[in-house]
């Protein structure tokens, strides 16, 4: 050995010769590297020899007795003294630099008492990275925070009852309400510590000191494997459990509105909260690694807990596209659009791509789940059909339903609008492709609106035709479009269907009103006429034509009544409205018949039975008109009988 370093002290000497050096200007490049590489290389054996194997053993000795003591204990260090966590660093720190010393002689010098040495210093440096790793891990896992922070409540509302608008069936009303619950989560007000901040700076002079003893896949391992299991925790708290696809895809509606409805929520607070959160802890805790490394270990944290919630959300957009689940989907999609660009600013597009793709594969899904539904919409009101009349003429719950339904739509035009594809007008009534027309801006959502709108009224007219009563046909058109009319006045509707759209509409059900009671009162009201009283050739009123016109007045309005306060006007001011324009009809003619033509029986036996009612009478049976509760006049009758034969 000894002469192996004189041959090249002499080397060296060679190298540095002044008269060498003013001829270096003449040698390649190559041996110019050559020689600056021996020229270090001599230099750092030069300084090994200095210190001496011997002297590198000595101290290597004293290092390993700690290192073996302290292993021994079982108790944490970092639970003990916080001086002695510090003097254990110095020690391991001390042993990386004689693995480091010993591996560049050993590159040098290769015989078998530094190879020896070499063993143990590579062994006492491992035994020392393994109870670090302990160290690391006891740490993490010791002051772990809790989840919920006490400034956020995370608890879910998917059991809430309100803004359900998620029915199953034509035949139950929604409950109207903006569906959406609107989550304002900023990454730098939710930041949470995950880990007690006094225990971070440990960790990261852990961290340090394993990666740069080379023990880094180690060291990201062990707090990969914590933080996973902290996130998992995480899922509990916000209540995701591992669903698979199929099952999934077997819940009963109730239950899948419910996990969606929570979905929605938890994905807001683990992507904006947790995750934020859990990328500052990786940065703070391997800050001294690479920033590839630090993401490669958050890749791997995160993602087993990111992609059991995107699988939810996949299957969730291959069930089955039924009406009742599109404003929960469109709620998934909103809610994942707006936080992908979150996903994006967490991981790199390198590593992170495979997050980033499953999520907009998820998203692209969802979108397409909400086309199949509005589709499916259509077709569900196209189809629904029925042989039975709707009691009473009233409201149809397939008005009520579809409605409250696209009344909830507006609220999500905007994204409606980037799903909704070109449409044709094979839906659109002619008066909807007229208002269509007359609009200045046609969105794909207004087309898909009018659309609704006109297949409704079609099966509405459908629906009409199963009444043989012609003017309860009227009164049922008349209910139905008065509050289709109402829904758009009140609401968003109004913005995309347009003024033209009410005042059409308007019309609609005001001609309808008007043809009901020229259907039902003109045939009432012939009774009433001057025409025929008279016998011919006498300008005198015939009593028996007076006896039979009163007789069938009174018969005819009887059985209007009768089978007209079974019907139904349910808004109040609509029926307001038409038992004040009746009244003015029937009462004035009624009135004037009474006046002309009443004195003419005065002399005929029983006149009441002939007029048996006043003019106040009537007005007072009108009143009962559309109430939804069939009554009888009879009843009236002999209560008027048995009142006469008291007074007597």
């Amino acid at each position: 050995m000894t002469g192996s370093l004189t041959m090249m002290d002499s080397m060296a000497k060679v190298v540095t010769d002044e008269a060498f050096l003013q001829k270096a200007e003449y040698l390649s490049d190559e041996m110019m590297m050559i020689i600056s590489d021996l020229e270090t290389h001599c230099s750092n054996l030069s300084l090994a020899e200095d210190k001496g194997i011997g002297v590198i053993e000595k101290r290597l000795d004293v290092l390993q007795e700690k290192i073996v003591a302290w292993d021994s204990d079982q108790s944490m260090i970092w639970d003990r003294d916080p001086e002695e966590a510090s003097e254990y660093l110095t020690v391991v720190d001390e042993v990386r630099q004689v693995v480091e010393s010993l591996g560049s002689l050993h590159a040098k010098v290769r015989d078998d008492d530094c190879n020896e040495l070499v063993r143990r210093a590579h062994s006492s440096l491992q035994m020392a990275m393994a109870r670090l790793e302990e160290e690391f891990v006891h740490l993490l896992v010791q002051y772990q925070q809790p989840v919920e922070p006490d400034h956020v409540s995370f608890r879910s509302t998917e059991d809430d009852p309100v803004d359900d608008l998620s029915c199953s069936s034509f035949d139950e009303e929604p409950i109207v309400g903006k569906i959406r619950s609107e989550i304002s989560l900023h990454s730098e007000e939710f930041v949470i510590d995950l880990v007690h901040p006094t225990a971070v700076f440990d960790l990261k002079c852990i961290a340090r000191m394993m990666l740069m003893s080379g023990y880094d896949k180690e060291c990201c391992q062990a707090y990969i494997n914590v933080r996973k299991e902290a996130l998992d925790e995480c899922l509990l708290f916000l209540r995701i459990e591992k669903w698979s696809i199929e099952e999934v895809l077997q819940m009963d509606w109730s239950l899948l509105n419910s996990k969606i409805k929570r979905w929605n929520r938890a994905m807001k607070v683990f992507i904006r909260v947790y995750l934020n959160s859990e990328r500052r802890l990786c940065d703070l805790v391997l800050g001294d690694h690479s920033l590839s490394g630090r993401d490669s270990c958050f890749v791997e944290t995160t993602k087993g807990s990111i992609f059991q919630m995107l699988n939810f959300g996949e299957a969730v957009s291959i069930g089955s596209p039924k009406p009742e689940k599109l404003f929960r989907i469109l709620d998934m999609y909103e809610g994942l659009s707006h936080l992908i660009p979150d996903v994006e600013s967490l991981f790199s597009e390198e590593l992170g791509s495979s997050i980033l793709t499953e999520c907009q594969e998820v998203l692209s899904r969802l979108g397409e789940c909400i086309r199949l539904i509005l589709t499916e919409f259509k077709n569900a009101i196209r189809s629904n059909t029925s042989t039975n009349a709707f009691a009473g003429g009233g409201i149809h719950p397939l008005t009520k339903y579809v409605m409250n339904y696209i009344k909830a739509l507006a609220d999500y035009s905007e994204t409606l609008d980037l799903l909704l594809e070109d449409q044709d007008d094979n839906d659109l009534s002619e008066s909807s492709k007229a208002i269509l027309g007359s609009l200045e801006k046609s969105t794909p959502v207004v087309h898909y609106l009018l659309s609704i709108t006109s297949i409704v009224e079609s099966n509405l007219e459908g629906r009409s035709m199963l009444y043989r009563d012609g003017a309860l046909q009227h009164i049922f058109l008349m209910n139905n479009i008065f509050y289709m009319v109402q829904k758009v006045k009140d609401s968003e509707l109004q913005k995309f269907l347009g003024e033209e759209w009410i005042k059409e509409h308007s019309k609609t059900y005001r001609h309808h009103s008007i043809s009901y009671e020229r259907t039902s009162w003109n045939p009432v009201l012939l009774f009433l006429k001057d025409e025929g009283i008279c016998n011919p050739g006498s300008n005198s009123p015939s009593k028996t034509v007076l006896k039979e016109r009163f007789k069938n007045f009174n018969l005819v309005f009887e059985e209007v009544y009768k089978s007209q306060t079974s019907w139904v006007i349910p808004n109040s001011q609509l029926r307001v409205e038409l038992r004040i324009s009746i009244s003015l009809k029937v009462l004035q003619a009624y009135r004037t018949f009474m006046g002309r033509y009443s004195s003419h029986l005065d002399s005929v036996r029983q006149k009441d039975k002939y007029i048996k009612y006043s003019p106040d009478d009537l007005e007072e049976f009108l009143l009962d008109l559309f109430e939804g509760s069939a009554k009888s006049l009879h009843s009236f009758r002999r209560r008027i009988i048995s009142i006469h034969n008291k007074d007597q």
